[in-house]
C-alpha cells in the first residue's frame, strides 16, 4: 500500500519512470513501463530484479543483444483474426522481423544455456514453430517487397508488364526523336501524366501530333500528350498494373489466412518482445545511474550504504558537482530514525532517497547503492511530505497534516515504512511539537519503521531517551557556514539558524535582538548541540582518515600474505632442485669414485699412479660441486638496462622496464614482464655469449609500446578492439608475448577475449598466469 496516492510523484518516482520510458523501443515496452506497481510479493520482487540485473551483466559484458526488430504490431495482428482481410507487404516484413528477432533471442540464450537463469524462465511455455518465417519468406522478400514469383499468375502478370512497358516506352522514345526534330517538343524528356506515358509538346504545335491531351503546363505553354500509336499499349500496361495488384492482394489474403492458426503464439512472440524491450530498458537506466542490486531479506529491513539519489544523478552527471553519498539503517534495534540539522543541510533529500529507493526497489527496480547493502520488504509506504493544503476539502496545511497523522496511527504496522518531513509543522510550535511527541510515541509503539526530519527539540530529547528511535543529523560547516550533506548516526543536530541568517546577510542588529529574544534554556541546548555537531564533524574527519588508514593496513596484509606465499612456494621448489641436485651428484661422485677404485686396483697401489688418479678424482668432484650459479656477480641491485638472469632457468635478458615489483626484460625478441624477485645480475661471460648469440638481430622496441594490457572495466566491444590493437602493434615490432589483464569477476570479459584470440593466426597460444601473479585474472599470449 502506497499512502497518499501522489506518494511516488512527491517522491520523483514517476520522473523514474519516465526516464525508463526513453530508454524503450516500442510502445508496448512502455506500457510495461506505465504498469509498473509496488509489489510486496518477495518470490516476484525478487525475481524482477534478477532479470534486471542479469540484463544489465548481459549489456556490460556480453555480445550484443539482438533487439534490432523489437515491434509493437498489435494493432496489425487483429487483422489476421478477421475473415478476409489481409496484411500489406510492410505489416508482413515488420511482422518478419519481430518474429525473427525472437528466434535470434532464443538462440543468444541457447548459447549461454545457464548463464542467465531467471532471464531463460521467460521462455518457459513458448511453443516455437519457425515455419511462420518459411511461409513470409516465400512471399517477401529481404527489403520488404512481394517477390515476383510469389505465385505462376504473378510471375506471369509481371513478365507481360515488364515487356509492354519496355515497348510502349521505345515506340514513345521514337515518336519524341521525330518531334524534337521538328522542333515541336518544350523542355523536359518522357514523363507519365495520369499514370500514363506522355510527349511534352508545345502548344502551338499540338495540333501536329495525333494523340490525347493529358495534361498541360502551369503556364499553358506545354502539353503533355499521348500518342495514338501507344493507347491501345498504354491501356494494356493499365489493365495489367490493376491485374497485378489483384493478384498481390490475392497472394497477401492467402498468406494471412496460412498463418492465422498461429495468431496465439505470434501474441506470445509479441507479448514477449515487450518484456524483452521493458527489463531492457531498466537494465539501461540501471547502468545509466550506476545501480546494482542489493542483498535480499525477506523481512522490513533497510540498510543502505553509499546511496546516491537517482535524480541528483540524472541531473549532475554532466557537471563538476560531486554528489555526497549516504549511509542510513533500519531494523529492530533502530526502528525510526530522526534526522534533524539545518535547512539545506540534506534533511528532506535523506529521507526523500530512503523512500524512493525502497519504493523502486519494490517495483523491481536496481538501485543506486553499494552491492552490499541489505534491503528488505515493507508492506506499506506512508508518507508526509510537503504541502497538501486542500480548498476543495477546506483543509489547511497543518490539517492536512493532522489528517496524515490520524491515517498513519490506524494503519501504520511493524512492516510499514513512514516518512515524514518537518514532523509537527505547520501551527504554533509550542503545541505542534507535543502533539508531534505523541503521535511519534504511539508509532514507536506499534514498532513502524521510518525516517523522520524536524527542528523541534522536544522530539530530539524524547528520542535520546526512548527505545526504538535514534537521532541522526546532517553535519555542518560552522566555520565555513556551509552544509556538508553528511548524515551522522547518533546524535541530534542544530538547526544553526542564526549561523544561516548571518551568512544571508541578515543585519547584525537583528540577529543580536532574536537571541536575546530566545529562552536561556533554549540557547543553552543551541549552544551544545553547535558544540556536538563541531565535536561530530571532528570525529567524521578522523573516521575518514582511520578508514584510509586501515584500508592502506589491508592491501599491505594481503601483499604481505601474497609475497609469504610466493617464497614459501618457491622454497618447495628450490628444496626439490636441491635434492635432486645433491641426488645426482651423488651418484656421479659414487660412479667416479669407483672408477678411481679400479683404476688404483688395476695399476696395483702404484704410490704414482695413485696420486694421480687422487688428483683427477679430486678435480673431477669440484667441478661437479662448482655449480653456474656461483659465478654469479656480487652485484645485486638490478637497474635499467643491467642484464639478467633468471633463479629457475638460464635464460638471459636486459632490462627495458623497471618498476618497483617488476621489470620487463628483452629476451632476444621476447619480451617478458617478471617479479624482480626471480631475477638476479648475470656474469659477463653469460652476457657476451648472450651479445653473440642476438648478433644478426636488433630489438625493436617502441617506448610507446607496453606489452601489459589492462581491459579491466571495458566493455567487451572495447577490450577487443585493444586487444586486436596490441597484438598487431606487438607484430609490428617484433615482440612475441603479451600479458592481458582482464580481472576474474564472472569470467565472462576473459571467456570473449580467449574465443576471439582463436581467430589470429599470429597466435600461438594463450594460459592464464601463474597463480601467485593474477592467475584466471590474467592471460598470457605467446605470438609466432
Amino acid at each position: 500500500m502506497l499512502y497518499p496516492e501522489n506518494l511516488p510523484e512527491k517522491l520523483g518516482f514517476t520522473e523514474i519512470k519516465e526516464w525508463v520510458k526513453k530508454e524503450c523501443l516500442s510502445d508496448y515496452g512502455r506500457e510495461f513501463v506505465d504498469r509498473i506497481q509496488f509489489i510486496t510479493n518477495y518470490q516476484l520482487v525478487e525475481r524482477y530484479l534478477r532479470q534486471t540485473a542479469e540484463f544489465k551483466q548481459l549489456l556490460s559484458h556480453d555480445a550484443p543483444f539482438p533487439a534490432h526488430n523489437f515491434f509493437d504490431l498489435r494493432a496489425y495482428l487483429k487483422k489476421i483474426t478477421i475473415e478476409g482481410a489481409w496484411l500489406t507487404e510492410e505489416e508482413f516484413f515488420w511482422l518478419y522481423g519481430m518474429l525473427s528477432s525472437i528466434f535470434q533471442c532464443i538462440s543468444y540464450f541457447e548459447q549461454r544455456k545457464g548463464l542467465y537463469p531467471h532471464l531463460e524462465v521467460l521462455f518457459d511455455g513458448l511453443q516455437t514453430d519457425k515455419s511462420i518465417l518459411t511461409r513470409i519468406e516465400k512471399v517477401i522478400d529481404a527489403k520488404g517487397k512481394i517477390r515476383i514469383n510469389a505465385s505462376t499468375e504473378l510471375q506471369k502478370i509481371s513478365d507481360e508488364l515488364v515487356y509492354s512497358e519496355r515497348e510502349a516506352h521505345k515506340r514513345l522514345q521514337g515518336i519524341f526523336n521525330q518531334a524534337s526534330k521538328e522542333g515541336w517538343t518544350g523542355d523536359g524528356n518522357l514523363t507519365i501524366r495520369e499514370g500514363r506515358l506522355a510527349i511534352p509538346i508545345l502548344a502551338e504545335y499540338k495540333r501536329k501530333l495525333k494523340g490525347y491531351i493529358l495534361d498541360e503546363s502551369a503556364t499553358g505553354q506545354t502539353v503533355y500528350m499521348e500518342p495514338a500509336e501507344v493507347f491501345e499499349l498504354n491501356n494494356r500496361i493499365r489493365d495489367l498494373e490493376f491485374e497485378r495488384k489483384r493478384e498481390i492482394i490475392r497472394i497477401l489474403t492467402q498468406l494471412t489466412a496460412e498463418i492465422a492458426p498461429y495468431i496465439d503464439l505470434i501474441f506470445a512472440c509479441q507479448a514477449l518482445v515487450a518484456k524483452f524491450d521493458f527489463i531492457r530498458a531498466k537494465a539501461l537506466f540501471a547502468i545509466k545511474i550506476e545501480a546494482s542490486l542489493p542483498v535480499l531479506v525477506n523481512a522490513p529491513v533497510l540498510k543502505l550504504y553509499n546511496v546516491y539519489h537517482p535524480l541528483l544523478v540524472l541531473g549532475t552527471k554532466s557537471k563538476d558537482h560531486p554528489i555526497v553519498p549516504l549511509s542510513i539503517q533500519i531494523d529492530d534495534t533502530d526502528r525510526v530514525v530522526l534526522v534533524s540539522g539545518p535547512n539545506a543541510g540534506g534533511k528532506s533529500v535523506c529521507l526523500k532517497s530512503v523512500g524512493l529507493l525502497q519504493l523502486m526497489l519494490q517495483s523491481g527496480l536496481l538501485i543506486p547503492a553499494a552491492d552490499f547493502s541489505e534491503m528488505g520488504i515493507f508492506k506499506a509506504i506512508l508518507g508526509d511530505i510537503g504541502d497538501d493544503q486542500s480548498i476543495e476539502s477546506d483543509l489547511s496545511t497543518y490539517s492536512a497534516h493532522l489528517s496524515k497523522m490520524k491515517f498513519f496511527l490506524e494503519q501504520a504496522k511493524s512492516t510499514s515504512l513512514v516518512l515524514i518531513d518537518e514532523f509537527g509543522t505547520g501551527t504554533d510550535p509550542q503545541f505542534g511539537g507535543p502533539i508531534a511527541e505523541a503521535v511519534l510515541q504511539q508509532l514507536n509503539h506499534k514498532k513502524v519503521r521510518g525516517v523522520i526530519t524536524t527542528h523541534y527539540s522536544n522530539l530530539k530529547a524524547f528520542a535520546n531517551s526512548t527505545e526504538g528511535i535514534i537521532n541522526a543529523s546532517m553535519l555542518f560547516d560552522n566555520a565555513q557556514l556551509k552544509p556538508l550533506y553528511v548524515l551522522e548516526i547518533g546524535k541530534p543536530g542544530s538547526s544553526y539558524a542564526f549561523e544561516i541568517a548571518q551568512k544571508i546577510g541578515l543585519p547584525p542588529q537583528v540577529i543580536e535582538l532574536a537571541r536575546q529574544k530566545i529562552g536561556d534554556n533554549q540557547k543553552k541546548v543551541d549552544t551544545l548541540l553547535v558544540d556536538l555537531e563541531r565535536d561530530k564533524k571532528d570525529v567524521y574527519t578522523l573516521k575518514l582518515q582511520q578508514q584510509k588508514m586501515q584500508a592502506k593496513l589491508n592491501e599491505l596484509i594481503i601483499e604481505n600474505e601474497q609475497q609469504k606465499a610466493y617464497y614459501s612456494e618457491n622454497k618447495k621448489h628450490l628444496l626439490r632442485e636441491a635434492k635432486q641436485e645433491a641426488k645426482n651428484i651423488i651418484a656421479q661422485s659414487n660412479k667416479l669414485i669407483e672408477n678411481a677404485i679400479n683404476a688404483i686396483k688395476v695399476n696395483k697401489a702404484d704410490k704414482e699412479k695413485t696420486q694421480e688418479v687422487r688428483k683427477t678424482l679430486t678435480y673431477a668432484l669440484d667441478k661437479l660441486i662448482d655449480t653456474p650459479e656461483t659465478t654469479v656477480a656480487a652485484k645485486t641491485e638490478i637497474k635499467l638496462q643491467d642484464w639478467v638472469k633468471f633463479i629457475d632457468s638460464d635464460a638471459i635478458g636486459q632490462v627495458i622496464q623497471l618498476t618497483k615489483k617488476n621489470a620487463t626484460v628483452a629476451i632476444g625478441e621476447l619480451i617478458s614482464v617478471v617479479a624482480i624477485g626471480r631475477l638476479q645480475l648475470a656474469d659477463s661471460k653469460s652476457v657476451k655469449q648472450q651479445a653473440r648469440a642476438a648478433t644478426g638481430y636488433a630489438y625493436k622496441y617502441d617506448s610507446d609500446f607496453s606489452p601489459n594490457i589492462d581491459v579491466r572495466g571495458m566493455r567487451t566491444d572495447e577490450a577487443l578492439f585493444a586487444l586486436e590493437k596490441a597484438v598487431d602493434r606487438a607484430l609490428m615490432l617484433g615482440v612475441s608475448s603479451l600479458q592481458i589483464l582482464h580481472g576474474k569477476g564472472d569470467g565472462i570479459l576473459r571467456k570473449m577475449i580467449r574465443a576471439y584470440l582463436q581467430k589470429f593466426d599470429a597466435v600461438a597460444n594463450f594460459t592464464d598466469e601463474a597463480l601467485d601473479r593474477g592467475g584466471t585474472g590474467i592471460t598470457l599470449i605467446t605470438l609466432k
